[in-house]
């Protein structure tokens, strides 16, 4: 009888649990900011990075294309795809009797990582005047950048910016 007496004073108290449960509210009160801002700033890297990413592969496309820059139209196929000598002809297998032999520069253009839903996600580049592109380029100068749409960092500066 006296093992049964022990066990039933084992039990938490009310008091006990409430204390418990207060010290867990205030622990995510503090977590639960901290960690979305490193959300927020996980997406102004991935931005930051994806720009490296496609102006590097605009580059090294007009290194190897005699100074030519990717079309407006046809940016996608270029970068992604192998291509000949001028651009003209992309494949997504690379041919030397047909001199389709530069690239690929990318596996595949990056979703933007911010956002408004529409451009949020959407791996669409092409002109400024496009406004569903998230990511606008200018075939006369090479120059890749974010749509305005995408807004301001955490910092307050414009993703456009970058």
């Amino acid at each position: 009888m006296a093992g049964n007496r022990n066990r039933a004073r084992r039990a938490f108290s009310l008091i006990e649990l409430v204390v418990v449960v207060v010290i867990i509210g205030i622990i995510a009160a503090i977590a639960i900011p901290k960690m979305s801002r490193g959300a927020a700033g996980a997406a102004e890297s991935a931005v930051s990075g994806d720009l490296t990413l496609l102006r590097q592969a605009v580059d090294m496309y007009q290194s190897e294309h005699g100074g030519a820059y990717p079309s407006t139209a046809n940016i996608v196929a270029q970068l992604t795809q192998f291509s000949n000598s001028d651009g003209t002809a992309t494949s997504s297998t690379k041919n030397t009797t047909t001199g389709i032999i530069y690239g690929p520069y990318l596996r595949a253009i990056p979703n933007l990582p911010v956002g408004p839903s529409g451009l949020k996600g959407t791996p669409n580049i092409g002109v400024s005047t496009d406004a569903t592109n998230a990511w606008f380029y200018d075939n006369t100068t090479g120059s890749v950048t974010v749509n305005p749409a995408a807004g301001n960092d955490s910092n307050g500066t414009a993703f456009s910016s970058y």
